[in-house]
């Protein structure tokens, strides 16, 4: 197996200058060019940054973990994120506050990212009221990651936070230490992305966007092996153990065009 030696960046919620060229970057702006991607929407944290999430269940957003942290390294309360689904052009096709967050039980907030980390990356974010309408279908999740795998990404991103954009099919260039490697071209503000893999025409989500890395001089991206952390995070909700429940009704607002951001990335509508 190919080992991977990773310079490693977080795509935190902080604008950042881009650190290269975008690449064949294709924005959804129209309903047309979005559809099928409805259930990807943006994270709106506490009006100070957003990440990307994903609907995996009509109640269920799928995100990176270190989504959920302040820069203190506090979790932030849930009363204080916001889902906009299929968010374009400022307005969404849904908005839902968060009743309770979920982060995988061996994920801590790192000073400095490595692999022991990424592989916890994982968080579930479940929505005060779900989300029943025929233009948004929740994705179905899978496993299979192995090297030469085509995937995907869509995401919003800190210069591109009105709309989501889709990246050209990438490759998973290796799994190691419970993370796979892709190709795909990401940004600061990546971080939550769904990576998806294409199956008969159908995206199932196999990844989160946490980071990305240098190897060999050439700029990758990093998430977790899914489905082992999914099924966990599902079984602490469902017990109700480990979840950090905000305690007054969701006061939430969307960020302001201008504000701080944090997504980014393309992909193949199937």
């Amino acid at each position: 197996m190919r080992q991977f030696f990773l310079t490693m960046v977080l795509l935190l919620g902080v604008a950042l200058p881009a650190q290269a060229e975008e690449t064949a970057l294709e924005s959804m702006q129209t309903a047309d060019a979005a559809r099928g991607w409805e259930a990807v929407g943006r994270l709106d944290i506490a009006g100070k940054g957003f990440c990307t999430g994903a609907l995996i269940a009509p109640d269920l957003v799928l995100t990176a973990a270190h989504c959920l942290f302040d820069s203190s390294k506090a979790q932030v309360d849930p009363a204080g994120i916001q889902f906009l689904a299929g968010m374009r052009n400022g307005r969404a096709l849904a908005y839902r506050g968060v009743r309770r967050t979920v982060v995988h039980p061996a994920y801590v907030y790192p000073s400095v990212v490595d692999t022991s980390i990424v592989r916890y990356d994982v968080a579930l974010l479940e929505l005060d009221q779900p989300i029943r309408s025929t233009q948004i279908t929740p994705f179905e999740t899978a496993g299979g990651t192995a090297a030469g795998t085509q995937v995907g990404v869509v995401s919003y991103a800190f210069d591109r936070s009105e709309a989501p954009s889709l990246q050209e099919v990438c490759d998973i260039l290796g799994e190691q230490q419970g993370m796979i490697i892709t190709t795909c071209d990401i940004n600061f503000g990546s971080s939550g992305a769904p990576i998806f893999r294409i199956d008969n025409g159908i995206a199932r989500i196999v990844s989160v966007v946490s980071g990305m890395a240098e190897v060999d001089s050439e700029m990758v991206s990093f998430g977790p092996v899914l489905m082992e952390s999914l099924t966990l995070l599902r079984a602490e909700l469902t017990a109700g153990a480990d979840t950090f429940q905000s305690t007054p009704p969701p006061q939430v607002r969307v960020i302001a065009p201008g504000e701080r951001t944090q997504t980014g990335a393309k992909f193949v509508r199937p």
